[in-house]
């Protein structure tokens, strides 16, 4: 016999395991660095990032801005963003059609030091929920597309040094992070919260101190002189030319990096104090402990603006207890009383983007308005999703009011949708029975105050079959002896309203005698109501009708006609619904007289 040599299993295959051609997840340095660009940033230049350059500066970053592998990533992200076009009119669209040519332009212009950034447009946009309005400027595509290529090759030198308090337009941090740190920061304590507020940040930053804070890194002149360039931009505003002398336009791609970088200085110097600070761009709060320590926080923080050139908004920046009713507002939330919920001016900038997309003469299919309706709901619960959970039930309830008024005027009904149509709150009395009691008080005027006690209704049993209506009525009853002693029994009158046929049951009978005249009409017309004659005199009644079974008041109450209710006039029907009747829902009425 032969021995057989064992089984092998075959080998595992890792799930991570990629076939040959496949793109490598980034390991090492670059995977630290995966945001950078990489036809820029090589391994050898993020490895000298990391370990630092010789003197802390950066030479030779020019030939990386107008290398065409750069420029055609920068229009990608330019074209990504759908930027509006600037003062020379030219779309991204018109860019894109000779793109290469274009490109290989600016590269050239770059290269031999010709390039000369156009004027920014300036247009004014509204503030969320405030009437005051802010400047933007729109430079041109071409300035857009250089500003892109520049920033991919100064943010990765910056970054590495930004201190950690700071979340605004920076790669892989946003505002999320910025509020789980202040609520981190809360539940730890840090109650007393300075609410700070920069007057006019981006049009007030000093060139001059800016650039030296560029110079400390970045040693290329051209590289430089182009950032200067950019700073001294023409501002076209309405057929007027004019340079500033300060700022940065807000909507230049590079102004969130310079932006970070002018107030850099500003994080360090209060973490170097011990002090606990959450910035996003210009906004930014400081939390403490006490409320002297917040005193010395503002006093370092107006102590610094002041020395950068920079002016704290007078009204704007406060102190504020966050345990207490009042509370402080930062990106976009309210934070009160352990508590945080959307503040004023977001719900109010929320409920007129529903408001213009669910208008009843919007034309659209409740379909198509509710997929866009989506889009704006599904992006705004995703960043609120962590407020206060009675947020959400007064908003709901008013966006299913806004659905529900397109179906309403679709309708031809007016009015918003407030929910469910109910049916009329009021019922119709039905006729009583002659001398029945109503209340706590008999109907009789002759039975005495309070009258006899109803007896229990009588057990349930099979209906009665109700006779058919008798030809004549019955004589009216005299007046019955006065009842045995005993226990109280029913009392006659309810007990002949109840008897068919009796003068007192529901199928009641014609009184009797010759049939009163038709009231006159009333010249004034015949919706005009004639007054009901007076009352006739009731007799006296006997002094031993105690509970009597059909007294003469009684029986001249019966005989009485009931007063026909005053009926309602159709309501016309409106010019534009076609002459037809009303629906149900508008229909009126009979109320009882």
């Amino acid at each position: 016999m032969t021995e057989q040599a064992p089984e092998t299993q075959p080998a595992t295959v890792s799930e991570t395991t990629q076939q040959a051609g496949e793109a490598q997840p980034p390991t090492g340095i670059r995977a630290r660095w995966d945001w950078v660009e990489p036809a820029v940033w090589t391994e050898r230049m993020l490895t000298a990032l990391e370990e630092g350059v010789k003197g802390g500066k950066w030479f030779r970053l020019i030939d990386k801005v107008y290398a065409l592998p750069n420029l055609r990533r920068a229009f990608a992200r330019v074209k990504a963003n759908q930027g509006a076009a600037g003062v020379d009119h030219a779309t991204v669209e018109e860019f894109e059609r000779d793109l290469e040519a274009n490109l290989e332009k600016l590269s050239r212009s770059l290269a031999d030091q010709r390039y000369r950034p156009q004027a920014v447009r300036r247009v004014w946009i509204p503030k969320p929920g405030s009437k005051e309005k802010r400047p933007l400027g729109i430079p041109t595509v071409r300035d857009r597309v250089v500003q892109a290529a520049l920033r991919a090759v100064l943010e990765p030198i910056f970054e590495r040094d930004f201190a950690a308090q700071s979340y605004g337009f920076r790669p892989k941090r946003g505002s999320k992070g910025a509020l789980r740190r202040v609520d981190h920061l809360l539940k730890q304590g840090h109650h007393w919260v300075v609410d700070a507020d920069l007057k006019s940040y981006f049009d007030t930053i000093p060139h001059q101190e800016l650039m030296e804070r560029v110079k400390a890194k970045v040693a290329d002149g051209r590289v430089l002189r182009l950032v200067e360039a950019f700073l001294k931009q023409g501002v076209l505003e309405e057929m007027n030319l004019w340079t500033p002398e300060a700022g940065i336009p807000q909507g230049a791609v590079v102004s969130p990096l310079l932006s970070n970088l002018y107030l850099d200085a500003l994080d360090h110097h209060l973490a170097a104090r011990g002090i606990e600070m959450v910035r996003y761009a210009d906004d930014f709060v400081v939390l403490c402990g006490t409320e002297g320590e917040a005193q010395q926080a503002l006093e370092v923080v107006r102590r610094w603006t002041a020395e950068a050139g920079l002016t704290l908004h007078p009204i704007k920046t406060r102190i504020v207890d966050a345990r207490q009713v009042g509370g402080f507002d930062f990106l976009g939330y309210h934070f009160e009383r352990g508590m945080r919920w959307p503040r004023r001016k977001s719900e109010r900038k929320f409920r007129d983007t529903i408001r213009g997309k669910t208008r009843r003469t919007h034309g659209q299919s409740l379909q198509a308005t509710i997929v866009d309706l989506n889009r704006t709901l599904v992006g705004w619960f995703e960043y609120f999703q962590h407020s206060h959970k009675t947020t959400y039930a007064t908003l709901d309830g008013w966006v299913r009011m806004r659905l529900r008024s397109i179906l309403r005027r679709w309708r031809g009904l007016r009015g918003p949708g407030r929910g469910p149509v109910r049916g009329p709150t009021w019922v119709r009395p039905r006729p009583r029975a002659a001398g029945a009691a109503a209340g706590p008080r008999s109907a009789c005027p002759a039975s005495p105050v309070g009258g006899a006690p109803r007896p229990p209704p009588p057990p349930a049993g099979p209906a009665p079959q109700t006779p058919p209506r008798p030809a004549a009525p019955p004589p009216p009853h005299p007046h019955p002896a006065a009842p045995a002693a005993g226990p109280p029994s029913r009392p006659a009158a309810v007990s002949a309203a109840r008897s068919p046929g009796s003068p007192g049951s529901r199928a009641r009978p014609a009184p009797p005698g010759p049939s009163p005249p038709p009231p006159a009409r009333s010249p004034a017309g015949r919706n005009a109501r004639t007054p009901p004659p007076p009352p006739a005199p009731r007799p006296a009644s006997p002094a031993n009708a105690g509970s009597c079974a059909a007294c003469a008041a009684c029986a001249d109450r019966s005989a009485a006609p009931p007063a026909p209710p005053a009926a309602t006039p159709a309501r016309r029907p409106s010019p534009g619904s076609g002459g037809q009747a009303p629906s149900a829902m508008m229909r009126t009425r009979a109320r009882p007289s």
